[in-house]
């Protein structure tokens, strides 16, 4: 099937076919582009499948007519193709026909003789070198007949594993189609599953509308409207629906609830038919089939085996002869080996072979030949599973088909049933979205006012940053103005001022009831939830939903809660870590308005998932894992809020710690700081006086130095001064290092106003504009240095009273004022790192500040939660009261029913002891004697039970007596048909008598014809008879007159036992030599032999030249008594 030439790669291979039915396969040559259909109309001329009967699988797709083998990866030498035959898989299908093994048989070698192959040592006279040639072809028809039989094995093993081989590709063949069934039945079973669970759900739902549908009602009709709300028509929730078309709606679902659910139990009861046979189907396969046949294939290896061992060795016997034949025809015989050794040596490997190796092989021939009928067996047994598993899977498809088809009806008739229960869901959502109507208008109002109060914060807000923004902008004209004239800074538009910002919010929500939060359980009761109308469920569900809002009870339930947590959350008005106030209310107003607009959304939430989720869809299982779930999570968030709370309180006294040691350490340093810098102004003071001093009392004859020698003794005093207040600073700065922290104050408050006031103005002359913080922080950093300067400035001012000393060193005065600089700049350096550190010290403490807000916020929180979760325990006790009612009414149910089934018990105590009692014979009178009893006991207080136990009795009475009647008529039938038995029985032992007699006349007579002595012409396999005549010989009994004598080796195999020569041997003839008496002169001349010696060679019986005799060779027959001549 090779394809036309095309261009590009084309991928060649052999496409292998196997058959399904009978496990047969094919090879076809094909490449990619070879259509299925091609394929398709090759096998069916070769394996006789018609076209549209065919179904080829490969892997687990179906190969299409139309599509090319490319499509699906074909040819391929990893992938294999199954033909399955459709007109099998029909129910109608005859069985498949008995498995038929062709064997090739090898016929047997043809009987050696020497008249057809003469050999030359035919016609010595040594008898030793005679049977040399005979035992050479004895030898050789042995390896034949060897060869023959292994060659018949061999063909038989062959075969067995062919059929291994079928069955295999059988056994694969089922997999392919079970994976394909398995396929659509998992289809099937998925939406069946599917389709079930949404049946369940709906069917609990629509029940629980059926049953409790009148108390809905009358929960309704008690429900009375708000004040505001009632008219003429409507007082009450159940004025809201038409109570007359709702009853006849109730009756057509009722009726139609029933019809469907009929139908579902038909079709639950037809798909666990289906579901059950597919189950049986996969369970049952072959491979036990085809393991046991592999097992025993193996085991039979070991006839090969050793048929292959004995070939070899009657082959080396065979060469063995060959070569002693030849020494002897070429005289190269040693002198140490004879011919009659030669010939005794060949004796017993002759004994071997038709004693052992001969019966050995055909023993393994024949096991092996059993091995073939057992192999056949179990093909034809496999040929039968693979029928009959096929036609199961025709027939589950056939029904999947169908299930499938009607899995879209019963989903139609999920929706109609779901359209038309939608009336009845009304009437159990009227109540919940009545109660979540009124907390929604509940939430309205506290969400309006944290609403207006937002928006009045908002503009306080920013009406305070208007401000800031106008006096930035006045101070900035003020710096700028003095130099860029008013035109220009008015053209440039910065005479601008922003204007006032109004918050006008339009009224809303003005319509809504007056209504708090305590009036929603008022108008509209926490009955009318409907979470569950079982009272067991209902605390716990509660419980459930109002904690365990992460959905820890069922998938369904999760999402639902997630979309109506989505729908119905809103924007808090507040921020969640702080609250702040808002338009002339206080926190704790803003705090209550958001927990009662949080409660209220959640009741709208709660009442809303009520009306979506319908808690009579869940069955008892996820219910019960509801109530577990829910009682963990209260447990767990109780411990946690008590734990938590523990933490908040260590937190805070630790906190509260830290803020005492705090300011108790601040206080110190600014002490500190105040002292030294006091002394240090004491310091400088006095030196300044004792340096004034000094200078008045100079001479003033060199007025022109006197300036400037007096700035040199002043810069030189101050200096010493400086170094002094430099030493005593720097020492006390020191120690107050060593207790300073992280988180100090800022101390320059007590350091500004020591500074004097020119160097504030001096500063602001400079022309640099800060902030308010740094100017502060500026006048801090060159508070000494202003102080230094100023006590040069009032030591210089006397200049006219100061002379300078003659021969004062100018260098000296240098480094005096360069020394008091870099003691001015390492002193400015010093107070910037101390105010840093009381600036980290003064935001550690606001930091504390706002985390001690933030612990007293979540303490008032966690209070908050605790009065909540005393709440939902007070429920959950009333829950539990409710529970207890419940108990003690099932308690005394359950009492009735003990009473009633101990009444049963003592019913039950009399018949057993009525049955055990009677005999068989009395059972049915003493049946209707405890029916009597029975009646005549009868009260008026006995339950329905009690009378049908009653009734029961009595009708079993009458049963008993009438199989009692029946039992008598069979055992007299019995009796008679005993009776009748025993005569048969007789007469079949003597029938049998005379078949075993009739058949032992036949055998002995068989048997007879069989072991008939020949006394014509001798054949081999007849029985001949001989007696020893006068010369010595034993010589055949014949009518002919034809010279049968016995070998020598005959007579030495039944006389050598023997202690004398029987008079007449009886033996079964294996080998017939024919001779011919030929003349002295002609046999001496042959073999080089004397006269004497050559006439007794030529004729040991004594017969005339030229005349024919027979050596005949027997064997022994069975059961055989050899008689000697009495002495």
């Amino acid at each position: 099937m090779n394809s036309s030439s095309l261009e590009g790669v084309v991928q060649m291979g052999k496409l292998v076919i196997h058959i399904a039915e009978n496990g047969h396969s094919y090879e076809l040559d094909s490449d990619e582009y070879t259509l299925v259909e091609v394929v398709q109309k090759i096998l069916e001329r070769v394996c006789g499948i018609p076209f549209n009967d065919q179904l080829l699988l490969c892997l687990d797709m179906k190969l299409e007519p139309q599509r090319p083998l490319s499509a699906y990866k074909l040819p391929s030498v990893d992938r294999e193709v199954f033909l399955f035959n459709k007109a099998r898989m029909r129910s109608a299908a005859p069985p498949p026909a008995l498995e038929q093994v062709e064997i090739i048989d090898a016929p047997d070698p043809p009987l050696p003789s020497s008249s057809h192959n003469t050999h030359p040592l035919d016609d010595a006279s040594d008898p030793a070198l005679k049977a040399l040639p005979s035992y050479e072809r004895q030898f050789r028809y042995h390896f034949q007949c060897g060869h023959a039989i292994y060659t018949r094995t061999l063909a038989k093993y062959e075969a067995c594993e062919r059929l291994l081989q079928e069955q295999m590709v059988q056994e694969r063949a089922l997999e392919i189609a079970r994976g394909n069934l398995d396929y659509f039945y998992r289809i099937v079973l998925q939406n069946y599953t599917d389709f079930v669970k949404c049946y369940l759900q709906q069917h609990r739902s629509h029940t629980s509308l059926l049953v409790n549908f009148g108390r809905d009602m009358e929960k309704l009709k008690s429900v009375r409207l708000h004040p505001s709300l009632q008219t003429a028509n409507k007082k009450c929730l159940l004025d809201f629906v038409k109570e007359e078309n709702l009853r006849k709606t109730v009756e057509d679902c009722s009726s139609s609830h029933r019809q469907f659910e009929n139908k579902v139990s038909d079709f639950k009861k037809e798909f666990g038919d289906l579901k059950r046979n597919a189950e049986d189907l996969f369970s049952s396969k072959a491979s036990f089939l085809v393991k046991d046949l592999d097992l025993a294939i193996k085991d039979h290896q070991r006839y090969i085996n050793e048929q292959k061992s004995i070939m070899q060795a009657l082959s080396k016997d065979v060469n063995t002869v060959k070569k002693l034949v030849d020494d002897c025809l070429s005289s190269e015989l040693s002198s140490s080996l004879r011919p009659h050794d030669a010939v005794s040596a060949l004796g017993p490997m002759y004994d071997s072979h038709d004693k052992s190796y001969l019966p050995k092989m055909q023993e393994c021939d024949r096991g092996i030949s059993d091995l073939l009928g057992f192999c056949r067996d179990k093909k034809n047994e496999m040929n039968i599973f693979v029928h009959d598993y096929m036609q199961k899977i025709a027939y589950l498809q056939y029904s999947i088909k169908d299930v499938r088809c009607r899995f879209s009806v019963f989903q139609e008739a999920l929706k109609r049933q779901s359209d038309q229960f939608e009336h009845l869901k009304v009437v159990r959502g009227i109540g919940p979205a009545y109660r979540a109507c009124l907390a929604e208008v509940v939430r309205r109002k506290e969400t309006k006012k944290i609403y207006m109060g937002k928006a009045g914060q908002l503009a306080e807000k920013l009406a305070a940053e208007r401000d800031v923004e106008v006096r930035r902008r006045d101070e900035f004209l003020k710096v700028n103005s003095t130099y860029i004239p008013r035109d220009i800074l008015a053209s440039m538009g910065l005479y601008d001022t922003p204007n006032p910002c109004n918050v006008n919010v339009n009224p809303f929500d003005s319509d809504l009831l007056d209504l708090d939060i305590s009036d929603v359980d008022r108008y509209a009761p926490d009955s009318l939830m409907g979470l569950s109308l079982r009272n067991e469920k209902h605390g716990a569900m509660k419980t459930s939903l109002s904690i365990s809002n992460d959905g820890s009870q069922s998938s369904d339930v999760e999402g639902t809660g997630v979309d109506f947590h989505e729908k119905y959350d809103f924007q808090e008005s507040v921020e969640e870590s702080e609250l702040v106030e808002v338009a002339g209310t206080s926190k704790m107003e803003v705090e209550n308005a958001k927990l009662k607009a949080e409660l209220a959304s959640k009741i709208a939430l709660l009442c809303s998932m009520s009306t979506e989720l319908n808690y009579e869809s869940l069955d008892q299982s996820e219910i019960e894992n509801m109530l577990r779930n829910a009682t963990e999570k209260t447990s767990e968030a109780l411990h946690l809020k008590a734990e938590y709370e523990k933490h908040l309180q260590s937190m805070l006294k630790v906190k509260q710690m830290q803020c005492e040691s705090y300011e108790k350490r601040i206080q110190e340093l600014e002490q500190r700081l105040s002292d030294q810098y006091l002394r240090g102004r004491k310091l400088s003071a006095d030196e300044c006086e004792s340096i004034s001093a000094v200078s008045t009392a100079k001479t003033y004859d060199h007025k022109p130095e006197v300036s400037g020698v007096g700035e040199m003794h002043a810069m030189e005093d101050v200096s010493s001064a400086s170094s002094s207040l430099k030493s005593g600073l720097l020492l006390d700065h020191d120690k107050a290092q060593e207790g300073l922290g992280d988180s100090m104050t800022d101390s320059s408050i007590m350091l500004n106003p020591q500074l004097d006031s020119s160097m504030v103005d001096l500063h602001r002359d400079k022309g640099h504009p800060h902030d308010k913080e740094k100017k502060e922080a500026l006048l801090s950093d060159a508070g000494m240095t202003a102080g230094a300067s100023n006590m040069a400035v009032s030591m210089s001012q006397p200049a006219d009273a100061l002379s300078c000393e003659p021969g004062l060193n100018a260098k000296v005065c240098d480094s005096v004022a360069m020394e008091l600089q870099n003691a001015l700049s390492e002193k400015s350096s010093e107070l910037e790192n101390a105010e840093m550190k009381i600036q980290g010290l003064m935001d550690e403490v606001s930091k504390l500040g706002r985390e001690l807000e933030i612990s007293r916020n979540l303490l008032d929180e966690s209070q908050m939660n605790c009065a909540h979760l005393e709440n939902c325990l007070h429920e959950a006790r009333e829950e539990a009261q409710t529970h207890l009612c419940a108990a003690d009414r099932r308690a005394s149910e359950y009492s009735a029913l003990r009473t009633s089934a101990i009444k049963t018990r003592g019913l039950f105590e009399r018949l057993k002891s009525c049955v055990l009692s009677a005999g068989v014979a009395t059972f049915s009178e003493s049946l209707r004697a405890l029916a009597q009893s029975l009646s005549s006991v009868a009260s008026e207080n006995d339950d329905d039970g009690t009378a049908e136990f009653r009734e029961c009795i009595r009708v079993l009475a009458d049963k008993v007596g009438v199989l009692s009647r029946q039992r008598a008529e069979l055992l007299e039938r019995h009796s008679k048909a005993e009776a009748s038995n025993e005569l048969l029985t007789k007469e079949l032992e003597e029938k049998k008598e005379m078949v075993n007699t009739l058949y032992m006349k036949h055998q002995l007579e068989k048997q007879a014809n069989k072991e008939k002595i020949s006394f014509g012409r001798l054949e081999v396999h007849e029985i001949a008879a001989f007696i020893l005549n006068p010369a010595g010989y034993y010589e055949a009994i014949n009518r002919n007159s034809l010279y049968y004598y016995l070998s020598a080796e005959s007579v030495a195999l039944f006389t050598d036992h023997l202690p004398s020569r029987p008079s007449y041997i009886v033996g079964q003839v294996v080998h017939i030599e024919r001779q011919i008496v030929k003349s002295p002169a002609e046999r001496g001349d042959r073999l080089g032999l004397k006269s004497g010696s050559a006439a007794a060679a030529s004729n040991p019986y004594g017969l005339p030249v030229g005349c024919e005799y027979f050596v005949v060779t027997v064997a022994m027959l069975p059961d055989t008594t050899i008689h000697s001549p009495p002495s």
